[in-house]
This record gives C-alpha cells, sequence and structure tokens, in this order.
C-alpha cells in the first residue's frame, strides 16, 4: 500500500509501513521513515510506485487546461478525485487524480482550497483580475530582463537613469529598476555603481555627489515659497553705538556685530549685538516653517542653500550703513583690570557703520598692530585693541577651567572656485585652496565675544527658568562628545558653566529658537517662563533638537565630503603627484598642505607622527578615494612623543560620509566654534 500526502505545500509520497487511528507511518523512496497524520493522506494506491505515480501525475498535470477545468467545474465544492473523473475519464486513474491534485492546488486564482482535496472555483472577477496580474507580473519580467540586458551591454535605459539615486541610496527592493540593476551587475560581475558609471548613467561626479545630497535631504528641490520679511512691531530705541561686525567677504549673513564704548574712562561698555529676526518672525508662521524645516544654512565652496530666503536674510541682517533691529548684550567691564561687573539684554537699533571683513584685513590687522607694537593704520583701531585685549583675557581664563590651553596648531582651508558664476557650480570649474591660520587676532576677538555673549546668555534663560537649547560636555576625556538638551550644564571644551548656541539666528534654527526665549526674558524678567514660546519640558524642544542634530551633521559631512572632492580636483588641476604628510594609524596619513587624509600603502609599521613623502597612484572623485604609496621617510627619528595623543577627526575621509569630531572643540588641537 501507498499512500501521497500533502506537508508544507509540497506532495510525497512512499510505502505504508504501519497504520494506526488517526497517523500511519510511511517509508519514503529515500529511506526515510515519516509520521504522517491521517488528514495529510489525500490518495491510496498499490500501483504504480511512489515516484511514478508523482512523475506521472506532474507530466500530466501540465497538459490540463485552467480555463476549460474552471468553465466545467461545478459552483459548488468538489473533491480532486471528482474532478479527474470529470475531466478525465470516469476511470480515471491514479496518476490522473494526482495530475487533477496538482494542477489545482497550483492554481488558487482559478480554484480556492476548501479542505482535504476540496475545492471550490473562484468568482469570474477574480479570475480576470488575478489573470490581469499574472500578466502584468509576466510584462514586468520581460522589461527587467530588457533593463538588465542593456545596462549589462553598457547602455542605461531612461528609466534607471531618471532614478539612479533612490535605486542606489532608498531602493525599493521590489521595484523593477533594482532588480534590473541586481540583475545586470550579476551578469557583469560588476559593482552597481561602476555599471552605471560605465552605461552613462554618472557623468559629473560633482553632480553626482550634490544631487545625491539634495535626493537625500532636499527631495522637493531648494527654492523657496513666496515669502515677505514681516517688520518688527517693537517701537526700538536706537542704540548710541557705532557697530561693526567681522566676517569674510562671501558672508551675507551677518549674524553678529561688536561695539566699544567708554574707552579711557576706566569703565569700558562692550556689545555683542546679534540680528534680530526673533522679533519680526513668529513661532509656527510659514518663515519659521521653513527655517525648521531646513535646520541650517549649507555651506560649500563657491555655493549655498540658505536657511532663509535671501529677501528675508536681507531684512535683518547687519548690513552696514543703516539701523539694524538686534538683541544686544552688553558687558561693563572694568578697563584696567578687564573684570566684568555686570552685564544686561537690550532689544534696540543698532547703527551698523563697517563690515569689516577678514580677508581684506589679513595682514594689516595683527598681533602687533592690536597691542601697540605697529602703526594701527585701519578703522576702529582703538576698539579692535580693547576687544582683542578682552579675547585674550577671556581665553585664559577658560583655558584654566578647561584644564589645558586651546592650541590651532591645524591652519584651516579656503577653497574658491575662479571665474563669475551665478548658479551652483557644474564640478568643471578651477579651485583655489589657500591656508589661513587658525586663532589669529580678529578669529579671537570675534570668537571670544561670541562665546561670552552665549555662555551668558545661557545663564540669564536660566535665572529667568525659561528653557533653551543647550549645549555641554561633561570633560575632555576621549570619547566624550558634546551633546544638546534644555538645561544648562558645563561645557568643557569651552571652560564655561552652560553654553548656548543664540548668535547665528539667521543661519542656524537652534539660535532662532533661543533667541525667542531670550527676547522673553527681555521683555518680562523673571516672569518671562509665563510667555515664552517653549515652556519647560515642551516636547517641541525635544523634537527640535533631534532634528537639528541630524541635519546639521548631515550638511557638516556633506560640506567636508564636497571640499574633499575639491581637493582630488586641485591635485589634478596642478599635476601633484606627490605629498608630504603625517603619520597617524592603521596606515592613515593627513597631508601638510591640504584637507586630506588617505591611506597610503606601506606606512602601516610607522610610527605615529612620523614625517612622509607618499607618491599618488590614483583618485576616484566618485567614491572619494586617493591612493597613494610610500616614497621615503623625511625625518631621521620617530616623532610619535612630539605630537600628543588625540582622536583622529578626520580618519575616516574615505568616503563621502566623514566621520569627525565636534565643532565645539573637545579636543586640544581643535577651535572653538563660537557664532
Amino acid at each position: 500500500m501507498f499512500a501521497l500526502y500533502e506537508e508544507g505545500g509540497k506532495f510525497l509520497a512512499g510505502r505504508v509501513m504501519s497504520e494506526a487511528e488517526a497517523s500511519m507511518q510511511v517509508e519514503l523512496d529515500s529511506g526515510k521513515r515519516v509520521k504522517v497524520k491521517a488528514a495529510q493522506v489525500l490518495l491510496r494506491f498499490t500501483q504504480p510506485s511512489p515516484a511514478e505515480l508523482v512523475g506521472e501525475g506532474q507530466r500530466l498535470a501540465q497538459d490540463i487546461d485552467l480555463d476549460l477545468a474552471w468553465e466545467f467545474a461545478p459552483d459548488t465544492e468538489f473533491s480532486f478525485a471528482d474532478f479527474a473523473r470529470d475531466y478525465f475519464d470516469a476511470r480515471a486513474s491514479q496518476a490522473q487524480q494526482a495530475a487533477a491534485l496538482f494542477r489545482l492546488f497550483d492554481a488558487p486564482h482559478y480554484f480556492r482550497r476548501m479542505g482535504k482535496g476540496m475545492f471550490k472555483k473562484a468568482p469570474a472577477d477574480v479570475v480576470k483580475a488575478a489573470l490581469l496580474g499574472i500578466e502584468r507580473k509576466k510584462q514586468v519580467l520581460a522589461q527587467i530582463e530588457q533593463w538588465a540586458t542593456e545596462l549589462a551591454a553598457g547602455q542605461c535605459p531612461t528609466p534607471i537613469a531618471d532614478q539612479i539615486y533612490k535605486i542606489l541610496f532608498k531602493p525599493d527592493k521590489n521595484g523593477p529598476e533594482y532588480k534590473a540593476l541586481v540583475e545586470a551587475a550579476k551578469r557583469s560581475q560588476t559593482a552597481p555603481l561602476d555599471l552605471l558609471k560605465g552605461a552613462g548613467a554618472i557623468t559629473s561626479p560633482y553632480l553626482f555627489h550634490w544631487k545625491r545630497f539634495l535626493f537625500e535631504h532636499f527631495p522637493k528641490g531648494v527654492g523657496f515659497p513666496a515669502l515677505q520679511a514681516p517688520p518688527v512691531k517693537d517701537s526700538l530705541a536706537l542704540a548710541p553705538v557705532q557697530a561693526f561686525s567681522i566676517d569674510d567677504s562671501s558672508t551675507t549673513e551677518i549674524d553678529d556685530a561688536l561695539s566699544v564704548r567708554g574707552l579711557g574712562s576706566g569703565t569700558v561698555l562692550f556689545g555683542v549685538h546679534i540680528a534680530a529676526p526673533g522679533l519680526a518672525i513668529e513661532p509656527d508662521s510659514a518663515i519659521d516653517k521653513v527655517a525648521r524645516d531646513r535646520f541650517s544654512t549649507v555651506y560649500m565652496p563657491g555655493w549655498k542653500l540658505t536657511m532663509l530666503p535671501d529677501e528675508v536674510v536681507q531684512a535683518y541682517t547687519l548690513v552696514e550703513g543703516r539701523d539694524c533691529p538686534a538683541v544686544s548684550i552688553y558687558f561693563e567691564i572694568d578697563e584696567a583690570t578687564l573684570e566684568i561687573r555686570r552685564y544686561e539684554t537690550q532689544l534696540e537699533c543698532v547703527p551698523v557703520v563697517a563690515n569689516l571683513r577678514h580677508d581684506l584685513l589679513e595682514g594689516i590687522v595683527t598681533d602687533a598692530t592690536l597691542q601697540g607694537q605697529a602703526p594701527a593704520d585701519y578703522a576702529f583701531a582703538p576698539e579692535l585693541a580693547f576687544a582683542y585685549r578682552l579675547a585674550q583675557s577671556l581665553k585664559a581664563k577658560r583655558e584654566v577651567v578647561r584644564g589645558k590651553p586651546e592650541t590651532f596648531n591645524r591652519p584651516d582651508f579656503n577653497f574658491r572656485l575662479l571665474g563669475e558664476r551665478s548658479s551652483e557650480p557644474d564640478g568643471s570649474e578651477t579651485v583655489d585652496i589657500s591656508q589661513r591660520a587658525r586663532g589669529t587676532a580678529l578669529d579671537l576677538i570675534v570668537a571670544e565675544a561670541m562665546i561670552l555673549a552665549n555662555s551668558h546668555w545661557g545663564a540669564q534663560l536660566a535665572d529667568c527658568g525659561v528653557p533653551g537649547i543647550y549645549r555641554s560636555q561633561a570633560s575632555l576625556a576621549p570619547g566624550i562628545k558634546v551633546r544638546m538638551g534644555i538645561k544648562p550644564q558645563p561645557h568643557a571644551g569651552m571652560g564655561v558653566a552652560q553654553y548656548t548656541w543664540a548668535t547665528s539666528p539667521l543661519r542656524r534654527y537652534v539660535d532662532l529658537v533661543n533667541q525667542w526665549q531670550i527676547i522673553a526674558c527681555a521683555r518680562h524678567g523673571r516672569t518671562a517662563a509665563l510667555v515664552a514660546p517653549f515652556k519647560p519640558k515642551d516636547a517641541q524642544l525635544f523634537s527640535i533638537i533631534s532634528g537639528f542634530d541630524t541635519a546639521y551633521s548631515a550638511y557638516n559631512d556633506f560640506q567636508r565630503g564636497i571640499e574633499r572632492y575639491w581637493t582630488l580636483r586641485w591635485l589634478q588641476q596642478q599635476g601633484v603627484t606627490e605629498l608630504d604628510a603625517v603619520v597617524l594609524k592603521d596606515g592613515l596619513v593627513r597631508a601638510d598642505t591640504l584637507p586630506l587624509v588617505f591611506r597610503a600603502l606601506g606606512c602601516d609599521s610607522l610610527p605615529r607622527g612620523a614625517h612622509v613623502r607618499v607618491r599618488i597612484t590614483g583618485m576616484d572623485e566618485l567614491t572619494l578615494d586617493l591612493h597613494a604609496n610610500f616614497v621615503e621617510r623625511l625625518d631621521e627619528a620617530a616623532a610619535a612623543a612630539s605630537e600628543p595623543p588625540e582622536d583622529d577627526e578626520d580618519a575616516g575621509v574615505l568616503t563621502l560620509v566623514i566621520d569627525v569630531g565636534s565643532d565645539d572643540a573637545p579636543d586640544a588641537n581643535a577651535a572653538p566654534s563660537a557664532s
């Protein structure tokens, strides 16, 4: 006796070795013996053999016309054996019955399974819909096959070319475009990125990086809706100051300016004046929603995506020659000892008389001129001299709290794309890379003024019981990162008791949020918590922190990645074949005169700090990889002990997404990003 049974959607047949009331033991052709429930057994037979029955049944099943079978099948439930007798012959053989079972079982769009060996034909509309679906699936499979063939042959179908960023970075793995690319990659044994490049879908590495960034972070485009900057409704007093800003010539979002009054009187009033969009823009307004959607301005060589529309920025920026609404904080300072006696916040109109520019004053405003050791033939010389003396004092006091000095032994790199341009770059421009030493006099003046304002505004928010968005760092120990939260806590990297970001409201959303809270404190003092836009434990603040942190990190990653692209372009344009570098670890080296960290073969065994020369052997602008080999050692002795251990924040720059340290100076070699 043999038995045919179903298990897990498969049909098996074997010899019945023993049988009980509810089960039987069956021996398969492989020799394996299994226990089968009686409810699973669909057919008992004595001949042919199990293998012959299954084989013949599968062959006959393919000849059963499903459309014909559906037409004459009864509307009520029926068994596969009855179906076989109707379709084949009244004396249908065991193989024909098995064929009927197999065919009915494999056609659920025609026949529904109703139980042990029982079926019922599906309604006509269901069958029609199922057949249409099957036909569409066949067409999709044919389309996938065609696209895969074209890709493997070096041609990119238009539907795939139009979706390469979605396919590569946010794929629908059930989509035909994705499946075609995977299939073509398997056939050609080529990585998908290289396959698309070879097929002409990626023609410009620069545009690939740029469009990928836009796809991931600006899927709706970079344009702004039509918005008008609302006027400041407050009646603001005109401040009796002559304010000046210090920025690069390319800066259009001028957030901050300084003023100095009372020189020579023994008491100096030092003012930090911040552009005040918060006096006009209301939370949850149309402009606020735009700013919150972007969270920050995105910077890159030769271009930027501003957080706010330019017409809105220009309404509040501290441009020279006009009286600008500002949130000002004044510090009353002993001119001799530089002791801060008191401070206060004012909402006012500030006359901005000059926008000083770093690049135009470089080499003119120096330590020597500021300290009276050389003639100071430039505007605001006395004010800048006092601000520089104050900045040196503030920095020294912070370093006492830090426990170690801040050092600036790595330069800043300025990227400039040559030629006039009215739209974003396309990657073909000539790039100029120059160095600017960190910690210059003007840098120090601005940085310390912003740290002073941000730390004291943080204290003012806490004193008034108004929540703000703070940045804190528990210690300078390795691995301790800067965190954002709503409670004032020490910032070890800055060396201050608390620290906010409130001095760049035109280009960072958290600064705008903090400005709203500071304005409430300036207007209402101790009762500010009752009227401030954001209340203690407000869930919106946590949402803003999370969104800003994600966006700001992504923007910084993109900026560093695109700067790496331009650095590789510079190497090509200048025909550079060798670089001098310092060994970091695990074969990574840092170029002496470029913002470039890369792996150099042959440097793995060299000590940290060793000075070497490497030869460039290749580069890939698409993956941002630079390949190099060790040429020679430039120093005689290992210099590992000459450079203090630090986190290699540039060590991950071998791809577009670069892992770097915080901009809040967590280590001894990083400058504070105060503004």
